[in-house]
């Protein structure tokens, strides 16, 4: 079967479907159309579909000329009809897994995208998981539903699950050159699985499980939740010591062995890192077992928004001003430098703590025009001269690569930078300031 199935990927006589049109889904469809393969994606946003279908990609790390030479070869094309699986020999799953507001996984996109799959499971297809899991959600969740058909897991069908690896924004390490993890419910699945993506992907790594993948991942983002919090700790411990943290690792950096650098920051964002130690944590408690590591590491990093909003309060007091009442511009509201993705982003809870305590709060961010959030909408308002030296402070919480930061050191009263990103421009003027506060600029 193995041998019949690399025959005919090596003839582009295959359809690989990809449920889930996002920052996976969408790239990774690019990817597969590019090496010949022909992709059916779904969707179930009308209007996602459409833009794809017409060429407009709605994802940064993809083009529109990227997204038009797939589609307008006719190797790629878009559709909300799920009853068209039927159609792929291989199907990626890849639908968003958030927390609930108890921290608790939400599954709910994953068994919706399971039952749609059953529902046009037929002999020989291959099915990958690539939603981020908790070890043990592929074989106890998805395989039950696909096996409600009669067929058989490893010789009617193969069950994997190969987690993604997407860093928005990432000019270097793309979907094709970023080793591709992959583990199968068999040891036949494991092996069909690596014959497919092979096809499309650099370099993959075969693991003996579903459940050693599905830990690879969670592996790999509670290592940087976790050295995050760390530094972040230190970050706070240097302010209470009257420290620069930020000369200190980077000072810290320079052995050349036993040390890897991480930075201290306003909190954790994106849809990975903040939410894949808590699903190990979920999976854990149903086992009687406390991550106390992963839930200390959580903690702190939760903690720096308000940190943050306490070095906002401290550089207004020392201008005889009060949170209430004050003008504050917040410079950035995506997770992470030059992305459009504010899921789970530190600023959002930044600026909902500042106006809590009535402060009347706007922002600026280039990749952003507008963000909802708790039922309000708030739209990006230009860095103009005035909007910069009518806000009695400017806090910077994501360092975009696009923003004069002389000129705003140059116009705002107070700066509060979480990115340590003035610091060049503070350097270079001869200036020292407190770690966290700029009392003054440039000016």
């Amino acid at each position: 079967m193995i041998e019949a199935l690399s025959a005919r990927l090596r003839s582009g006589d295959f359809t690989v479907g990809v449920v889930g049109l996002g920052y996976v889904g969408l790239p990774l469809s690019v990817e597969i159309a590019r090496s010949g393969l022909r992709v059916i994606g779904f969707d179930v946003d009308e209007e996602v579909v459409e833009g794809i279908n017409a060429s407009k990609s709605h994802i940064d790390d993809v083009t529109h000329e990227e997204l038009g030479g797939a589609v307008g070869e006719g190797r790629l094309q878009a559709t909300t009809d799920m009853a068209r699986l039927a159609e792929c020999d291989a199907i990626s799953i890849s639908v968003p897994t958030p927390l609930s507001k108890t921290q608790d996984p939400d599954v709910s996109y994953v068994i919706a995208a399971s039952e749609a799959v059953a529902a046009a499971l037929r002999p020989g297809q291959l099915v990958v998981l690539e939603s981020t899991t908790y070890p043990g959600m592929t074989r106890e969740v998805l395989l039950p539903v696909l096996e409600r058909t009669g067929l058989k897991v490893g010789e009617d069908f193969f069950l994997c699950f190969s987690p993604e690896r997407v860093d928005p924004g990432n000019e270097v390490w793309k979907t094709k050159n970023t080793p591709k993890v992959i583990g199968g419910v068999t040891d036949a699945c494991r092996d069909v699985g690596v014959a497919v993506y092979d096809h499309f992907i650099d370099t993959m790594i075969p693991v003996s499980s579903t459940e050693a993948a599905e830990m690879v991942k969670i592996l790999e983002n509670t290592f940087r939740a976790v050295n995050i919090a760390m530094v972040n700790e230190v970050a706070l411990i240097a302010d209470r010591l009257g420290v620069d943290v930020w000369e200190v690792i980077e000072a810290a950096a320079t052995k050349p062995f036993g040390f890897m650098k991480f930075t201290p920051g306003p909190g954790l964002g994106g849809h990975c890192i903040p939410v894949d130690p808590h699903y190990l944590a979920w999976k854990m408690r149903t086992l009687d077992y406390r991550t106390r590591f992963i839930d200390l590491a959580s903690e702190i990093n939760a903690e720096m928004p308000r940190f943050v909003v306490d070095k906002v309060r401290a550089a207004l007091n020392a201008s005889r001003k009060s949170v209430n009442g004050a003008r504050v511009l917040v410079l950035g509201v995506a997770y992470k430098r030059d992305v459009n993705d504010v899921r789970e982003s530190p600023a959002l809870d930044v600026i909902r703590l500042l106006a809590a305590d009535g402060a009347e709060v706007e922002y600026h961010d280039p990749f952003v025009p507008e963000v909802a959030e708790d039922g309000s909408r708030m739209c990006s308002v230009p860095l103009t001269e005035s909007a910069l030296t009518d806000s009695d402070a400017v806090v910077i919480v994501t360092d975009h690569s696009d923003v004069d930061y002389e000129r705003i050191l140059e116009l705002a009263k107070v700066v509060v930078d979480a990115r340590h990103v003035t610091a060049p421009l503070l350097n270079a003027a001869g200036k020292r300031t407190e770690a966290w506060i700029v009392k003054g600029g440039l000016a």
